[in-house]
């Protein structure tokens, strides 16, 4: 409306200057015409500008402010923290969508996600060969270390992963013989569906020769359990254990689980975090644009906030 004002007047002040000048001498009606000309260079340009504003707010209704819908997700207890994050940050962004997540292992996220009931999974592990023939794609979008954990009372502080193999296939069942008090090792893990378990055994080489004291469903209570027990030990993703006081990790072969060790490789027990999607289904406009953020560089900081390395650059 004020781009079509400033129009009215300068046609109107040509109009004017017209009028005044109709009486004077052929050299007058030579400026006359200069200033017609320049009256119809501001018309025309302020019919260009009048487009240009035009097509921006048609750029802007194109934009997906009004996205709406209602996206689902499934999977990793590990990636708890950061899937809750990138959802928070993404419904601000888009208030009309509305986001459900599910939280019950990985191998259920992928279950959920080829019966149609979550637009996308949340996966702590590499794809086994036959959820990838089921046409399950994976889709990284960060790498995270899993910490080794111990009830602070424990003395013993760092393990080689030999070490750990021995632990957790009972060759090795006694703290004494890793320098620590004379007491029995609770071996404490997660359940067969966690993503964090099969990560953890495919890189120690545990995979079927594992001998559990206990297995648990989520990785707060393979925490909860290891603080309450001076002779537990355990894993838990490194996002899981920043900030917890009541356990410590272990360093491994003398390197701590931090981020710039997973980031550099020095740190060996690590895994991708994974969006699995599945191959020829469409996501709806909601869900491919959550996809997109979620994968994108813009969620760097928010994936670094959350404990994980992200993989977009």
């Amino acid at each position: 409306m004020k781009r079509q004002l400033n129009k009215v007047m300068a046609l109107a002040g040509a109009a004017i200057l017209t009028f005044s000048l109709a009486g004077c001498s052929s050299s007058a009606n030579e400026t006359t015409a200069a200033t017609t000309a320049a009256a119809a260079d501001t018309e025309a340009a302020a019919a260009d500008t009048t487009a240009e504003a035009g097509s921006e707010e048609a750029s802007e209704e194109a934009a997906p402010a009004d996205l709406s819908g209602s996206i689902t997700m499934a999977g990793s207890t590990s990636m708890e923290k950061l899937a809750n994050a990138l959802s928070e940050v993404f419904m601000e962004k888009y208030p009309n969508v509305s986001m459900q997540a599910e939280f019950t292992g990985s191998s259920a996220g992928i279950e959920a996600l080829l019966a149609g009931q979550a637009d996308i999974g949340n996966v702590s592990r590499e794809l086994k060969a036959e959820e990838l023939e089921k046409g399950v794609v994976s889709n990284v979008v960060a790498i995270d270390g899993i910490a080794v954990i111990k009830d602070n009372a424990n003395a013993v502080a760092d393990l080689t992963k030999q070490q750990l193999t021995d632990i957790y296939t009972g060759t090795i069942t006694n703290w004494s013989e890793l320098g620590g008090a004379d007491a029995p090792i609770a071996v404490i893990g997660r359940d067969a569906a966690s993503g964090t378990r099969g990560a953890f055994e495919e890189i120690v080489g545990v995979e079927d020769a594992c001998q559990y004291s206990s297995e648990y469903s989520s990785t707060g209570d393979v925490i909860g359990n290891v603080a309450s027990n001076p002779n537990a030990i355990g894993y838990a993703s490194l996002s899981a254990v920043e900030g917890k006081a009541t356990v410590k990790a272990l360093t491994v072969g003398g390197v701590a689980c931090t981020e710039a060790a997973v980031l550099d490789g020095s740190y060996e027990i690590q895994r991708p975090f994974v969006l699995v999607t599945k191959q020829g289904v469409t996501l709806s406009a909601a869900a491919q644009a959550f996809f997109d953020f979620a994968t994108s560089a813009a969620a760097s900081d928010l994936i670094k906030n959350a404990g994980a390395v992200p993989v977009a650059k």
